[in-house]
């Protein structure tokens, strides 16, 4: 048995190429020059035969159809047993349409992300009779599959934008927001695809992990203001950066982890060329740059 992942989705919000952008990435995707990525999802097994998906992208339908370990074994008998979501984010909640057709699975999240959920009737296409939703409590270890255990914790980030006012706290710290800890075969994972800012109680947390996939939205925080695509920097999206004296890759330069992995990349964001000098700064620091399709093993 191995514990292993596979990365349905690398990019952020939009995918790539996103269909309304023309910024480099995006052409070159179009262009079949760069690999297109789609969004933000990642499964996890500890037997390879029982799955959890980590947030439901609306790219669900083409990511589960592409990866071979999620395709029906039987009439109607799939290996996916559940799903959990990190956030209340449309790219990390849109797929669970996808998931309406009468298939039994149990759907993780935080009491407040749960309430997101309910306050849309949309999401009541999900039969109960066949998808249990659980509450999870911040740090109470629960299993997620068969011999998969995993752990929420909050991380700094903010309310999905759909449900921000005219004041936004992009650092809030509590069930909006979550990381995920991932225990199986002896083996530490955790799963944080969104996070605004690296704290020395989330640094504690994951060091000595064997694996660690962490928020790789930008590489700069002007990134998106400086190609001519929005006025909001990524603290304001609630992400850190890779680059910088405050980025991630700083953030991480010092702790005890076997494989790094980052997930959640914007469209804009240069280290989804393959070859640019920012894909080679991290690299040469030790990071996995993921794509759709890569599995690992932990």
């Amino acid at each position: 048995m191995t514990f292993r992942a596979h990365i349905l989705g690398a990019a952020a919000g939009g995918g790539l190429p996103q269909w309304n952008c023309g910024c480099e990435n995006c052409n070159l995707a179009r262009a079949g020059e760069i690999p297109a990525q789609s969004q933000s999802s990642v499964a996890f097994s500890a037997n390879g035969v029982d799955w959890a998906i980590l947030n439901a992208s609306p790219d669900m339908r083409d990511q589960m159809a592409r990866a071979r370990v999620l395709h029906p074994t039987d009439l109607r008998v799939s290996p996916l047993k559940s799903v959990l979501l990190t956030n209340g984010d449309i790219d990390h909640v849109a797929g669970l349409l996808t998931l309406r057709e009468q298939q039994a699975f149990t759907l993780f999240a935080t009491s407040e992300i749960h309430r997101v959920l309910s306050d849309n009737p949309i999401f009541d296409a999900l039969n109960p009779n066949f998808v249990t939703r659980v509450d999870i409590a911040l740090n109470q270890p629960f299993e997620l599959a068969p011999g998969l255990t995993a752990c929420l914790f909050a991380v700094p980030g903010k309310v999905p934008l759909y449900l921000e006012g005219e004041s936004v706290q992009t650092d809030l710290e509590g069930e909006q927001t979550v990381g995920v800890h991932l225990q199986a075969q002896g083996k530490d994972v955790f799963y944080i695809p969104g996070c605004s800012t690296m704290r020395p109680d989330l640094s504690a947390r994951i060091e000595g992990a064997d694996m660690v996939m962490f928020d790789g939205t930008l590489w700069q925080d002007d990134e998106m203001v400086v190609a001519g695509l929005s006025q909001k920097t990524g603290q304001r999206m609630g992400h850190m950066s890779m680059s910088g004296r405050n980025g991630s890759i700083a953030a991480f330069k010092n702790l005890n982890i076997a494989q790094k992995v980052f997930v959640h990349m914007n469209n804009t964001n240069p280290v989804l060329r393959p070859g640019s000098d920012q894909r080679t700064q991290a690299e040469q620091a030790g990071w996995t740059v993921a794509y759709d399709g890569l599995e690992l093993d932990v």
